[in-house]
């Protein structure tokens, strides 16, 4: 097997994982400065009343689904992550490996919040602060997910296509 056809694939690894971790590193640090900012402040309008800032604090999944079941979560974010790292191993193409370090990154702090923050230890309550027009709260963690899934998606499409060719 020629070593070359194998550099690409182990180039990505180092930059899906870099991306993972800018993603955690962003994440976290806009949640300190949510936390730091907003607590009794009035929603801060970004664009009107389409995007807007106001602090809350989520035990359940996306739109509070499962608020009383916040140490399910954990267990499930903590499997995701593993399953995550596995793929994030032998991305089979850039594309895919960016979805991955998204959705990686996203996790990973998701779980962070899970295992760390008040009221305990795998308890804790995801910090969101970014309010889409009320329909949803969230935060830089779940614009990496989004993002990540529908890049998961396209990449998926397309290999699907290149396997058909």
């Amino acid at each position: 097997m020629d070593s070359t056809a194998s550099r690409p694939s182990a180039m990505r690894i180092p930059v899906v994982f870099g991306v993972a971790a800018l993603v955690v590193l962003v994440d976290q640090l806009t949640k300190l400065w949510a936390v730091s900012a907003l607590p009794g402040r009035a929603p801060v309008s970004l664009l009107g009343d389409f995007i807007q800032l106001r602090l809350l604090y989520n035990s359940g999944a996306a739109f509070s689904i499962g608020a009383g079941s916040t140490w399910i979560f954990t267990i499930v974010t903590a499997v995701a992550v593993v399953v995550l790292v596995r793929f994030a191993m032998r991305p089979s193409s850039s594309l895919q490996g960016a979805a991955l370090a998204l959705l990686l990154g996203g996790a990973v702090t998701h779980l962070l919040d899970r295992l760390f923050r008040a009221p305990g230890f795998a308890q804790g309550h995801v910090v969101d602060f970014i309010d889409y027009n009320g329909w949803f709260v969230g935060n830089i963690a779940d614009v990496a997910l989004t993002v990540g899934a529908v890049l998961l998606v396209v990449s998926s499409t397309k290999s699907s296509r290149s396997d058909e060719d």
